[in-house]
């Protein structure tokens, strides 16, 4: 690389990653290959539209990879084309709700969502994102005593407010969604069911979580989670309403796709397909049930009891530890989490009564159950005010242990 300035902030950030441990939950390792497509010469090409019907010429093998990709995401998930569309086009996973929202929810329609500070994302209709701004999010929570779903309450709230669209999915829920008991809701007032499995996609393609797609109208999934893949997000559709999205996602809201990101999609598709995936998933699980166990064990609140899928989050307040000093803490050592607001948290999002771990970045690097009862060791020392300098050797050697993939 010519710039030096940039060539040395990589090998910076390469330096960095190696030498943490990365419990970022929507966070993840990406391959050689998936690396590869997107610097490669797909960059160059501009593709509004889609295949067969480009605005510009030279598109015939970006049809061929969009159709690729489209495909591969349709048997991952073992979906039949006459059944399912696929959008392979949107940008991320903000961009491509907002899409569904704009092809089907007239404005100030409304939506129904997690509240934010209970597990939902701003882009189910939060009043700070602009999905909050045109539709109006109609809320619904977790139980104070479970801090898991009320079903029960969610038709309650769906029967009294008749939302135009119902997301499932979430950003910081670690149980397993009951999407059928979704499906008897949406049901009940003709709403449409968008199931956002963003965090859970590659837990789905490895058959460790349930799939929605037997109960879904809509299906969006982020790729850059435990689906591994680059940064981008794939829409499914019943057919009924694939071409409202498509024309939402382009010319609505989208021009030209990256192309490059699309190949880096079907890359990580096809990865996911495999046994290996499959073995791989299945870890993602049960490591972060044997760190929330052990996090437990070693007496910190873990939300809702435990976790089904590849996060969950704990309670550091109760201990008098705020969540953003508690991740500044923990960063210092080279462990890496994000503050996250509770069920029912008093405390402001800025500095939330938690954080949020995910186990599917370390699970890449190949960690297993008992790397996770040490790293639960190390969060137990660091949180309680043991030596930076001695904890930091010990991440660093651990992390040496399981070089970047």
């Amino acid at each position: 690389m010519r710039d030096k300035r940039i060539s040395e902030l990589i090998k910076k950030e390469e330096k960095r990653q190696a030498g943490v441990l990365n419990l970022i939950a929507s966070e993840n390792y990406v391959s050689r290959g998936v690396r590869e497509a997107l610097g490669s010469v797909f960059t160059n090409k501009y593709a509004e539209g889609y295949p067969g019907a480009r605005y510009y010429g030279g598109n015939e093998i970006v049809d061929d990879i969009e159709q690729l990709a489209q495909a591969r995401a349709l048997a991952l998930f073992k979906l039949s084309p006459k059944a399912w569309s696929v959008n392979v086009q949107p940008y991320s996973g903000t961009p491509a709700n907002f899409a569904i929202y704009t092809a089907l929810v007239p404005p100030g329609g409304k939506i129904m969502g997690l509240d934010l500070s209970m597990g939902g994302h701003l882009s189910h209709g939060y009043r700070v994102s602009a999905t909050g701004k045109f539709w109006k999010q109609i809320p619904y929570g977790v139980d104070k005593k479970t801090e898991r779903l009320d079903y029960n309450e969610i038709l309650r709230d769906a029967r009294r407010e008749k939302p135009k669209i119902i997301v499932a999915g979430f950003t910081a829920y670690s149980r397993i969604i009951d999407f059928k008991k979704f499906r008897r809701v949406a049901d009940s007032v003709g709403a449409i069911l968008l199931v956002d499995m963003s965090h859970f996609a590659g837990l789905v393609a490895g058959r460790v979580y349930p799939s929605p797609f037997k109960y879904a109208d809509i299906v969006m999934t982020t790729t850059h989670k435990t689906l591994r893949g680059p940064r981008a997000a794939i829409i499914f559709s019943r057919e009924k309403y694939a071409r409202a999205i498509d024309r939402a996602v382009f010319p609505g809201l989208q021009g030209g796709p990256h192309v490059n990101q699309i190949a880096a999609v079907a890359i990580a598709l096809a990865e996911a397909a495999t046994p290996a995936f499959h073995a791989y998933a299945k870890q993602v699980v049960a490591n972060a049930r044997t760190l929330a166990g052990e996090l437990a064990r070693l007496n910190w609140r873990v939300v809702s009891g435990g976790t089904d899928t590849h996060l969950f989050l704990v309670d550091t307040w109760q201990r008098g530890i705020g969540g953003k000093r508690a991740s500044e803490m923990l960063e210092r050592v080279g462990i890496i989490v994000n503050k996250n607001t509770i069920p029912y948290d008093t405390r402001s999002p800025v500095d939330p009564s938690g954080i949020r771990i995910g186990t599917a970045a370390l699970t890449t690097r190949g960690m297993r159950e008992r790397e996770m009862k040490v790293i639960a060791g190390l969060i137990d020392e660091t949180l309680r005010g043991a030596s930076t300098t001695k904890i930091r050797k010990n991440v660093l050697a651990l992390a040496r242990k399981f070089p970047l993939p």
